[in-house]
């Protein structure tokens, strides 16, 4: 694939910014197919394929928003991780706040270029993988890169809050 059929997302924009080596990939994009229907799309594994999520806080009737990045085929307990930040409670934003905070549409977000700097967690056996497929700006659209990128570059934190998916 040449570098011109690459499209020019903001994520795309801030990895070369970063120096972060990708492989570009497409797939059809499905309203609600999430990460299964990628990895399927892709025939890679779902594991390796990460979601970028939006989540909040309520502190004193504010919101406070922030990035988690799981495996596909996980889930986030939000008990643990309102646990780990010292919150009553965690849950995910709203498709306004999600395009409202990171410039992206929902099925498209991308921890790179957000519109707003924001914390970033990853569940840390994410970083044990050999390379993963993380959304680059735009619905059907997956960069293939080093997990050790997501901490050079965004300063993501690992935590573990990953638990087996429901249904």
């Amino acid at each position: 694939m040449k570098d011109r059929d690459v499209p020019v997302t903001t994520a795309v924009r801030a990895l070369r910014s970063a120096g972060v080596l990708f492989v570009p990939h497409f797939y059809d994009y499905v309203d609600h197919g999430g990460t299964k229907h990628a990895a399927a799309s892709l025939r890679v594994n779902e594991h390796a394929v990460v979601k970028t999520l939006l989540m909040e806080t309520q502190e004193g009737g504010r919101k406070k928003a922030f990035l988690v990045l799981m495996h596909g085929d996980r889930e986030v307990s939000t008990k643990q991780l309102a646990r780990l930040l010292g919150v009553k409670a965690v849950s995910p934003a709203s498709e306004a706040d999600v395009e409202k905070n990171t410039g992206y549409l929902t099925g498209g977000v991308s921890p790179f270029g957000t519109r707003i700097p924001l914390v970033i967690y990853v569940e840390e056996t994410i970083l044990g993988l050999e390379k993963i497929y993380i959304n680059g700006g735009k619905r059907g659209f997956l960069v293939e890169i080093l997990p050790g990128e997501l901490t050079r570059v965004l300063g993501a934190i690992p935590i573990r809050i990953g638990i087996e998916r429901r249904g």
